[in-house]
């Protein structure tokens, strides 16, 4: 048997194993293991504490409060007529509550103003004033919405949701009873097409790890993010916020209102709530990769974070199959091969019981390298995009990039 080198005979003996050769030849492959393993272990954990809420959990008993919905709505009128259907069957009307609708029309062109008139809900609907330079669409609309509204609580929903009939009763339940300025709804999102169920169980754990989600409700914490299809304020809580005045030019309006909120000693809560709130984000593969490269750019570039966040898709998700492919070559070691097999059916397992979790046929989550090299082309439009102090576009008003 073959002696450690001189000096070594001291140390652990898991040391000392990868010191000796052949140990040595594990130490680096092995190394690369654990960073992987933990990054999709990070994942998991970050899911499982998430915190849930179903319809069931839902306070029951008189609340005597007036909510104040407020909908922007930009040629959205299929999608506005059944969000005020889900709206007219709420049950917060038979729990003591009241509620106003506000939907503020963004200058559509498919009728959605003259659809919402005539809705039997009766709701209140703005013409959109002229976008001001310097406002995004959305923030402009939420923003005289707010100012027509008289209730004690401001819920902001986006037109495509579509709500159970005591989600209204659930977001002013747990605003009041966790003392929070912001409560936000995570909601299921209905995947339908090809990429929409490639792409977008990887944006749900992209989101996850990004903002460290259930950091969120820890007050110590400066994580914040909410969403924007669903956000619940109280009255008092949006203004010491600065509103959307205060996040006028953000495309990622929701992240900006929630870090307002914490940066001024406030509240927020966000809650995964499938059962109560659901949505279909895109319908096909050009609005997904609209909407999710305004998620990853938003209005700011950043050279460094781009190529970060695009390091760690690639790190966690593709460099197994590199190092696979090099083993096999001969170009690493036999360790490489090994571990790096390993970690493929690793993440494969979890990929697919993550589609079980977002409610997605299991197969497409063996897909998921495909997904991940979508958002590798997304990463590198968006570096293009902001190195030429470029525009990104969404909704179908264009705004400038902050180079």
């Amino acid at each position: 048997m073959e002696r450690p080198p001189p000096g070594t005979e001291l140390l652990p003996l898991g040391v000392a194993l990868f010191w000796t050769p052949p140990g040595w030849v594990w130490l680096l492959p092995f190394l690369y293991f654990l960073v992987v393993l933990l990054g999709q272990g990070a994942i998991v954990w970050l899911a499982a504490h998430m915190p849930a809420l179903t319809p069931e959990e839902v306070e029951r008993g008189s609340m005597p409060v007036e909510v104040s919905v407020i909908i922007p709505a930009r040629n959205e009128g299929g999608d506005l007529e059944r969000c005020l259907d889900d709206l007219r069957r709420q049950d917060w009307l038979q729990h003591g509550g009241r509620m106003e609708v506000v939907v503020v029309d963004g200058a559509s062109t498919d009728g959605t103003a003259a659809s919402a008139r005539a809705h039997p809900l009766g709701p209140t609907v703005l013409d959109e004033p002229p976008l001001p330079q310097g406002w995004v669409g959305k923030n402009w609309a939420c923003h005289q919405g707010a100012a027509r509204a008289h209730g004690e609580v401001l819920l902001f929903l986006d037109a495509d949701v579509r709500l159970h009939p005591s989600a209204v009763r659930a977001g002013v339940t747990c605003l009041r009873s966790t003392g929070a300025d912001l409560v936000s709804f995570a909601a299921r999102i209905e995947m339908e097409g090809f990429w929409e169920r490639v792409v977008m169980p990887l944006f749900v754990q992209f989101v996850l790890l990004y903002f460290l989600a259930p950091r969120v409700n820890n007050d110590l914490s400066s994580r914040a993010m909410a969403n924007g299809q669903f956000m619940c304020f109280s009255r008092a809580g949006y203004q010491r916020s600065g509103g959307h005045l205060g996040v006028k030019g953000a495309v990622l309006e929701d992240v900006r209102l929630a870090q307002e909120v914490k940066r001024r000693g406030g509240k927020v809560r966000i809650f995964w709530a499938p059962d109560l709130l659901s949505t279909r984000m895109y319908t096909n593969r050009r609005e997904m990769a609209e909407g999710i490269l305004k998620n990853l750019h938003g209005t700011r570039f950043s050279a460094l974070r781009q190529i970060v966040l695009a390091s760690a898709i690639f790190l966690y998700f593709l460099s197994p199959f590199l190092a696979v492919g090099l083993a096999l070559l001969g170009w690493l070691p036999a360790p490489w091969l090994l571990l790096s097999l390993v970690l493929i059916v690793l993440t494969a397992v979890k990929q697919v019981g993550f589609q079980r979790a977002v409610n997605v046929p299991l197969r497409y989550g063996l897909l998921y390298p495909v997904g991940c090299v979508y958002y590798l082309g997304l990463f590198a439009r968006s570096f293009q995009q902001g190195l030429r102090a470029g525009t990104i576009t969404w909704k179908g008003r264009t705004y400038d990039m902050d180079a």
